[in-house]
């Protein structure tokens, strides 16, 4: 793609992310190839298929006693567009996660900014471990819609005039605040998705409660449509006993 010249470049305000399934290998099959290997050696797909109620109890007992291993042996690719404060949250899950994200050293940011929608709640109450969020007043939300979209411009523009003067971009990106979007490409297999989601999702069935931001919970439940339709019986599983990741 080619970048804009930057003169052309205005700034632009979303409130939402982007999460689209680009590739996989996954399947509730793929869980019971892995479990079923261990005593019956290699199977074939009619033969997992041929009694349905005893996979779908496998799958269950897996997932209740925590046997994690058969559940990695599938794949999904997501591209997921968000601000990149985000991404920094990302980063704390590593274990059975690949990322590649766009380079501010390679390519010229684009000044899509995140503000937060009125749904988005503002204000917290309550003290460390023992809070929540409620919503803010409409003075609220106006004060920080207009006070996020000042700062973009004044460090999009800042960043803008470094470019032009012939400063690096690696340099230059300096300026540019976590507000801004960003792209990535994350691959997981559905045992580390289960332990993301179990952490970056609420949820009523959840047996352990989590306290995640909402933007990338927000990521989070477009990932877990697109997993649910993959692998229904595992995800009805992961839902069953607690959403906890086996």
């Amino acid at each position: 793609m080619t970048d804009t010249p930057a003169d052309d470049l205005k700034p632009s305000f979303r409130s939402d992310v982007t999460v689209e399934l680009v590739k996989h290998s996954a399947a509730d099959s793929d869980v019971l190839w892995a479990a079923r290997v261990s005593t019956a050696g290699e199977q074939s797909l009619e033969e997992l298929n041929k009694d349905p109620e005893r996979s779908k109890g496998l799958i269950n007992y897996l997932m209740r006693d925590r046997h994690g291993s058969p559940f990695e042996h599938n794949s999904m690719t997501f591209f997921i567009s968000a601000p990149i404060f985000v991404f920094r949250e990302f980063m704390r899950h590593r274990v059975g996660w690949s990322y590649n994200e766009e380079s501010g050293r390679y390519r010229e940011l684009q000044p899509v900014f995140y503000v937060p929608g009125e749904d988005r709640k503002l204000v917290q109450q309550g003290r460390p471990g023992k809070y929540e969020f409620v919503h803010g007043t409409p003075e609220q939300y106006g004060a920080v819609t207009a006070a996020m979209e000042e700062s973009y411009r004044q460090s999009y523009a800042a960043y803008q005039e470094m470019l032009a003067a012939g400063v690096a971009r690696e340099v230059a990106r300096a300026t540019l605040p976590v507000g801004l979007f960003s792209s990535m490409y994350a691959t997981c297999n559905a045992r580390s998705l289960m332990h993301f989601l179990g952490l970056r999702t609420q949820h009523e069935l959840a047996k352990v409660p989590s306290f995640p931001q909402r933007e990338i919970e927000m990521v989070g439940e477009k990932m877990e449509a697109e997993w649910a339709k993959l692998m229904p019986l595992t995800y009805a599983a992961f839902n069953a006993n607690g959403r906890v990741a086996p």
